[in-house]
């Protein structure tokens, strides 16, 4: 029992909303760290990139590229198949297209800071600065989400 006063039609329209708005959020975000991305090959020192640079920028443009588009197929899936009632697979693809949007929009960030530190200081400080943040990543996103769901009360009756 979920201790709310609602109906699954309900229930399902107000998670489906929740999602929305974490999509608008997360949407603005991954737009504009792909947009930088995308801006970077224009820049007159591009081309004083080395070959691993410019390998290490093209994988975080494939990344960046999935998280927009897994980030925008929830929208267009609601609008496709709006009325269908069938809103509960509606929900069930998009949180698992959220959960994919929020890996790749991971592995962007540690790349991104990887390549920063690679052009910027060393690869040896980008192996440390990217390692590092993919620690704060996966503490922030998958130990204390899990943490507290573990250590949450059980409902009251």
């Amino acid at each position: 029992m979920s201790g709310r006063d609602e109906t699954e039609e309900e229930r399902l329209d107000r998670k489906f909303d929740d999602l929305l708005q974490e999509l608008r959020v997360m949407q603005t975000g991954a737009q504009l760290t792909a947009g930088f991305l995308l801006t970077l090959p224009f820049q007159s020192s591009f081309g004083d990139l080395d070959d691993f640079q410019r390998t290490t920028y093209l994988v975080l443009v494939v990344p960046a590229a999935l998280t927009t588009l897994f980030l925008l197929s929830p929208v267009v899936i609601h609008r496709r198949l709006s009325g269908e009632h069938v809103k509960d697979r509606i929900l069930a693809a998009a949180q698992r297209l959220v959960a994919a949007a929020v890996t790749t929009l991971s592995l962007m960030i540690t790349g991104i800071i990887f390549f920063t530190f690679d052009m910027v200081i060393d690869r040896s400080a980008a192996l440390v600065a990217g390692i590092g943040i993919g620690l704060v990543i996966t503490a922030l996103l998958l130990v204390l989400p899990t943490y507290l769901s573990r250590s949450a009360s059980p409902p009251r009756s």
